[in-house]
């Protein structure tokens, strides 16, 4: 029988060596940018200026954290191999492990920062074998006592999945072997690397602490976030490591984010008396934050400013949303990014010398951006006639007037920071303050108006008048020492007139003080007239000439000084506390998309899944899905049909009903005419597609199961948007 063969070939074609470009960080910048022309000179100061904040904020956060870090620094070393013989372990008892217990606060994002730098320091000056274990790694004990080898060891660590652990069952009694043997592998290891056995030997004359400690170094199990770990589980590994503390010197750091009697509710009494707990308390997130604000937004060194409305954004989502300072930074990098990003004349938001050298370079489109600007416009309109004409007409005149002017947004800065500085030592000493509590407050009253016209701040001005003269000299010398820091010409001005009043007060004290017999006697004279028979009319009269005595009475020299400086603090706040909209050319240093920066950071997840499902074009960019009357076109996504269907239904939606309905969608989008047989027959491949729609819509929380009716699912969204 003859036969014949068929050959078969697989033939590979490559793809052509030409690599995808990667996108650089630039390109990103680039890509949508207004005004693209001066795009590369705004990225590399955005990039600049955001690494000098970075910078700054790090070592700021490293201070803030100085004390706490230091402290718990200082208990590692003595959790060294001679803790015995230090004042501190002489209170332990040989079982017990060393604790430290560090409330961080509810500000959950900015802990890693804080463990971090607690790790480094720990590595460099007191031991190297640091482990730092996360509760999302460690469900059962039989992963949190590999994660801890892996973290000291750096060698993976294979776990017998066989034996499943069930610590949720177990009693502290029973201890698996597994886990001995895991920490014996860890104290041989530990050997090892010290080079010195855990028992010592005997009669041998011990060397000098240091030594010791040398040799010994403690080993640190770092719990970041104590009240998300399993109890059974830290209480099982609590009971294993107390059996090992006399051959391997191990010490806990709890990272508490709510109150340190989290310990007592995790750890029973049996457990917890196995740790020798010390509480630390770190900063305030709160304390932070101003602080932050203080150093990074209250200053003239940065160029880039947030007006009042993105200000108060950052500001409401770290009160109200997660206390986290790390994410207010986040904020002002977003807000820089986008003002570089959507501002072209932001190329003149720098240092004074290289905004002055960009103005020069200014292209016509950019001076032709400098004239539409609302500040520019209301200072063209405050100037006469040829000189409108001039800056309309001008270029190069106008290069000259916008370096005087930005020039003097840099001296209004220079000015505007220490006057609020000193505003705010006088009224946060206020009852009550008026003027708010925090300096961001005021802050926030001088970014949106003129604050004199404040009614808080008048009756601010009342009360300073009414302050005793130790009080108000002591608040005086605060502010004439921010003056000091300050070296603008109205400032040492201002310096100077201070310094004066100060004077004055000072020789107050060594002047006599006036007699006033005069004005005892106006006080006394009516009333002697009061003990004579008098009519009605005879009162009236004596008691309006002691009115006016009264008020005719003669201030005392304090007082008339007193007003003196309260007026003299009001003429500086009314000459520099201006809000920053009144000066010219404030757009190119100050955003204010409060809008976009709420949107980026203060998302709305529901209302974008309304809208992406509602209009699916605007994400997916097809022109198939354009529709005008706000309907969803038949080409849309299965998902978006059958939503679209689901607002048409009731409170119960028949799963039948609303299947043929989404087959009589689709069988159009295909295009088959609707006289045909298979328009609206539901096909497996159909059902199967409806299946997946129905369920992503319950998984997004549009619909849910219901037991009142088995073919029915209930909705839970309102009207049809």
């Amino acid at each position: 029988m003859s036969t014949s063969s068929v050959s078969k070939g697989c033939f590979v074609f490559k793809p052509s060596a030409k690599k995808k470009k990667q996108l650089s960080l630039e390109d990103h910048f680039t890509d949508g940018c207004e005004g693209a022309e001066n795009s590369e000179v705004r990225f590399k100061l955005c990039q600049l200026l955001w690494e000098q904040i970075k910078t700054d904020t790090e070592v700021l956060q490293d201070e803030l954290n100085r004390k706490v870090l230091d402290s718990l620094l200082d208990l590692t070393r003595k959790c060294s191999s001679t803790r015995q013989h230090s004042d501190w372990a002489s209170k332990m008892r040989a079982s017990e492990i060393p604790t430290a217990a560090l409330v961080l606060g509810v500000n959950v994002p900015d802990h890693d920062m804080t463990f971090q730098s607690l790790s480094e320091q720990l590595q460099q000056s007191v031991t190297p074998h640091v482990a730092s274990v996360q509760a999302k790694e460690c469900g059962t004990l039989k992963h949190l006592m590999k994660r801890v080898l892996e973290k000291l060891t750096g060698t993976d660590v294979a776990v017998d999945d066989e034996e499943e652990e069930e610590e949720a069952e177990q009693t502290s009694a029973p201890l698996h072997k597994s886990a001995h043997c895991s920490l014996s592998t860890l104290c041989d290891w530990y050997n090892t690397k010290t080079k010195k056995s855990s028992g010592g030997t005997p009669g041998k004359k011990r060397s000098s602490p240091a030594k010791d400690e040398q040799q010994q170094p403690p080993v640190v199990i770092i719990f970041k976030d104590l009240e998300a770990f399993n109890p059974r589980v830290l209480q099982n590994f609590i009971l294993i490591c107390s059996l090992y503390i006399e051959r391997l010197p191990l010490m806990f750091i709890f990272g508490i984010a709510t109150s340190p009697s989290t310990i007592q509710h995790m750890l029973p009494h049996s457990v917890s008396s196995l740790l020798c707990i010390e509480l630390f308390q770190s900063l305030s997130c709160t304390q932070h934050l101003a602080t932050v604000i203080d150093k990074l937004i209250l200053t003239h060194q940065f160029p880039f400013k947030l007006n009042g409305k993105v200000m108060q954004v950052l500001i409401s989502i770290f009160l109200y949303h997660d206390f986290s300072v790390r994410n207010f930074i986040k904020g002002v990098q977003l807000a820089l990014l986008e003002h570089f990003h959507s501002q072209p004349l932001s190329v003149l938001c720098c240092k004074k010398k290289e905004a002055l050298l960009n103005v020069t370079q200014l292209s016509l489109r950019d001076l032709e951006r400098i004239r539409q600007l609302p500040s520019f416009k209301r200072y063209v309109e405050r100037q006469e006639h040829e000189e409108q004409v001039r800056l309309l007409k001008d270029d190069g005149y106008l290069k000259d007037v916008c370096q005087r002017l930005i020039k003097d947004l840099r001296n209004y800065h220079k000015n505007y920071y220490p006057v609020l500085r000193c505003l705010h030592t006088l009224a946060s000493s206020l009852p009550r303050y008026p003027l708010g509590k925090q300096i961001r407050e005021l802050h926030l009253i001088c970014l949106e108006r003129n604050v004199w016209e404040n009614e808080d701040y008048q009756s601010a001005m009342k009360l300073l008048k009414m302050l005793a003269k130790e009080e108000l000299i002591t608040l005086l010398q605060r502010c004439a020492e921010i003056l000091q820091q300050v070296k603008s010409k109205e400032m040492k001005n201002a310096l100077i007139q201070l310094e004066e009043l100060l004077a004055k007060f000072k020789q107050l004290d060594t002047a006599a003080v006036e007699s006033v017999p005069d004005v005892e006697e106006s006080f006394t004279s009516p009333v002697k007239n009061l003990q004579k028979k008098t009519d009605l009319f005879q009162l009236q009269k004596t008691l309006l000439e002691m009115n006016e005595s009264r008020r005719s009475k003669k201030l005392s020299p304090f007082e008339v000084l007193r007003n003196e400086a309260i007026d003299f603090i009001d003429g500086l706040v009314k000459s520099h506390l201006s809000p920053p909209e009144s000066q010219t050319l404030n757009e190119v240093c100050y955003y204010s998309s409060s809008a976009t920066v709420r949107r980026h950071l203060n998302a709305t997840p529901r209302t974008s899944i309304q809208a992406a499902l509602n209009s699916p074009y605007y994400y997916i960019q097809n022109d198939n899905l354009k529709t005008e009357d706000g309907s969803v076109s038949n080409a849309a996504p299965d998902i978006c049909i059958a939503y679209k269907l689901h607002l048409e239904c009731g409170r119960l939606i028949n799963l039948f009903d609303w299947l043929e309905a989404y087959a009589t969608v689709v069988s159009a989008a295909e295009g088959n005419e609707p006289d045909s047989e298979d328009f609206g027959k539901v096909d497996q491949v159909k059902h199967a597609r409806f299946i997946q729609a129905v369920s992503e819509l319950e998984f997004l929380g549009f619909i849910k199961s219901t037991k009142q009716k088995t073919d029915h699912v209930a909705r839970l969204t309102w009207g049809g948007c």
